[in-house]
C-alpha cells in the first residue's frame, strides 16, 4: 500500500512539484487533498509561455471536484527565478479563492516555485483566505454566468 503524503506546511509540497521547477515555460498545477490534508493527486492544469500561462477557475477546479477533494493547493513555476508574485498572480489567486469559497473547497495555498529552489507561499505571507465582501462574490458569480452564456 502506498503511503500518503500529508501536507502540514507549504514546504511539504515541494517534492511533489520538483519536476516543474526548471521548466522554461510557466506551468500551473493543482494538488488535491482529502479532509486530513493528505495528497490525493497532482494534476497538471496548463502549460504556457516563458512568463505566463492561461489559468481559469473552471479548469483549475475541475480535477479538484472530480477527486472529491476537501482542499487544494495550486502551484505554478516562475522560470525567471524570481519567486515574488506578479499582479496577475495576485489577481488569479483572488479569483481562485473566491471560486473555492463558492464551491465549498478550501484553497490552502498558492505557491510559486523557481529553478533556484526558492518559493513563495501566499499562505505563509498571510495573503490567502481573505474575507470577500458579499458584493464582490455576487459580481464574481454574475461574471461566471455571463461567460457561460456567451
Amino acid at each position: 500500500m502506498k503511503q500518503q503524503v500529508q501536507i502540514k506546511k507549504p514546504s511539504d509540497i515541494l517534492p511533489l512539484v520538483q519536476k516543474w521547477r526548471k521548466r522554461r515555460e510557466e506551468n500551473f498545477i493543482a494538488i488535491t487533498l482529502d479532509g486530513a490534508h493528505s495528497v490525493i493527486r497532482v494534476h497538471h492544469i496548463s502549460k504556457g509561455l516563458l512568463n505566463r500561462t492561461i489559468v481559469h477557475p473552471r479548469e483549475c477546479y475541475f480535477p479538484v471536484i472530480r477527486d472529491y477533494s476537501a482542499a487544494v493547493i495550486f502551484v505554478h513555476n516562475h522560470p525567471s527565478g524570481n519567486a515574488n508574485p506578479s499582479n496577475e498572480d495576485n489577481e488569479i489567486t483572488d479569483r481562485l479563492s473566491m471560486a473555492g469559497k463558492i464551491l465549498g473547497i478550501t484553497l490552502l495555498d498558492h505557491i510559486i516555485i523557481t529553478p533556484i529552489n526558492t518559493f513563495y507561499s501566499y499562505k505563509q505571507d498571510e495573503k490567502l483566505n481573505i474575507e470577500f465582501p458579499e458584493y464582490i462574490l455576487h459580481d464574481f458569480v454574475k461574471g461566471l454566468c455571463v461567460e457561460v452564456i456567451k
